[in-house]
């Protein structure tokens, strides 16, 4: 929810007494799959039993904050200097938004956020958090994704505009498609659905226009549905980044390294990308002892729970404005 107008008097007023700073501005970019972050009460019509303390995974406040921090600490280790717009995934509502964001790790970072109320069947959505001083949104919408035999409801795409500080407008739109769960050539349509709606919403907007699309598509860079927005005329950003410490993708199944979680811009931005990478900081990581190497340090080993972070890595990429 965007809250109050304290945030855009500032914005103002930075133009105003610097219009030089909005001539050239570095803008830090996160995306994290946070891979179950759901709260300990039970929201009525959705699927969440497993995620209560009664539940199969005895999930106490202990371990609920425990699991918000821990999140907190992998956003603010993803950059040196604090990510300006971060994109989450696999986040149940606006308790647990308010939560990291105002009662975490990130509680002095100033956060503030957008999210979707989709109707998936598990309650979990996608959300937006920015920094008010470097971007203010303009609008706001999410956009439902039309249901397909045997398909279930999914989480919305949450769409974004906003005005950077250097001036640039930004249209973000935030992903999670439908997992592989039944078999990859069985679950391929529901995803390029996603992308069909992710193309329909787009239609609209200007061909010249910065376009980010980023979120977990459960699917990998050369897939059917990524291809689909290949040929939209979206970039790529983030197909071929290794970790800063060697990680080849950033999600482990397997002993396999693949990349689910992607990044893609119009040509407009994908000349001011600076850097990008997967942050594979050391203690995102542990051993595989049936595999060998590493992989992401994940809350639950089956139903272990093992004060973990997330089965993916976050992606960072640093835009220059």
């Amino acid at each position: 929810m965007i809250k109050g107008d304290k945030g855009l008097w500032s914005f103002v007023f930075l133009f105003l007494l610097f219009p030089s700073v909005a001539l050239c501005q570095q803008l830090t970019l996160v995306e994290l799959n946070c891979e179950n972050l759901f709260d300990t009460q039970h929201d009525e019509g959705k699927e969440d039993t497993e995620f209560l303390p009664e539940g199969e995974r005895h999930w106490t406040p202990t371990k609920y904050w425990g699991k918000v921090n821990r999140i907190g600490q992998e956003i603010l280790s993803c950059s040196d200097n604090l990510p300006d717009l971060v994109a989450l995934i696999e986040v149940e509502n606006d308790s647990v938004l308010k939560d990291l964001t105002r009662r975490s790790l990130l509680r002095n970072a100033g956060y503030q956020y957008l999210m979707t109320e989709s109707k998936d069947v598990r309650g979990l959505d996608v959300a937006f958090l920015y920094q008010p001083f470097h971007f203010r949104p303009l609008c706001y919408d999410s956009f439902s994704v039309p249901l397909m035999k045997n398909m279930r409801p999914t989480r919305d795409i949450l769409y974004v505009q906003g005005l950077c500080i250097s001036g640039d407008t930004l249209h973000v739109f935030v992903v999670h498609s439908p997992s592989r769960y039944g078999g990859e050539k069985e679950t391929r349509p529901y995803r390029q659905q996603v992308v069909k709606t992710l193309q329909q919403a787009m239609k609209d907007i200007s061909k010249d226009a910065k376009i980010i699309v980023l979120g977990d598509f459960n699917d990998y860079a050369d897939s059917p549905s990524l291809k689909r927005l290949y040929e939209s005329g979206l970039k790529n950003i983030t197909a071929d980044i290794k970790g800063r410490n060697g990680s080849p993708a950033n999600y482990r199944y397997h002993g396999e390294w693949h990349s689910l979680d992607h990044v893609l811009v119009s040509p407009s931005l994908s000349t001011k990308v600076e850097t990008s990478y997967i942050n594979d900081a050391s203690f995102l990581l542990e051993e595989e002892p049936e595999y060998g190497g590493k992989r992401p340090r994940r809350s639950f080993h089956g139903f272990r729970f093992q004060q973990g972070y997330s089965d993916h890595l976050p992606l960072v990429v640093h835009f220059v404005l």
